[in-house]
């Protein structure tokens, strides 16, 4: 295995349209299109399951983690300060 990507949902029905994902992929493996992959994967599963709102928290200073965030279409809503010291 050198990736996983995968997603909590909300079991409420307030945000049963929500999920939370956690993304990891060796380092040796970053950057050849495997976590774009994994998006589209997760995309598709989403839509399947009427997921309209996914979620994640990422470190800024993981650059390529934001780049790939960014470049599957999420946005930045906030930042969490003094969170991790």
């Amino acid at each position: 295995m050198v990736g996983y990507l995968f997603a909590v949902g909300g079991n409420t029905k307030k945000n049963k349209h929500c999920a939370y994902i956690v993304i990891g992929i060796l380092q040796e493996y970053q950057g050849i299109g495997i976590g774009t992959l994994l998006f589209k994967a997760l995309d598709n599963w989403a839509s399947n399951q009427r997921i309209r709102r996914l979620e994640l928290t990422v470190m800024k200073e993981n650059l390529a983690g934001v780049k790939l965030y960014e470049k599957s279409g999420f946005e930045i809503e906030g930042v969490k300060k003094n969170r991790y010291t």
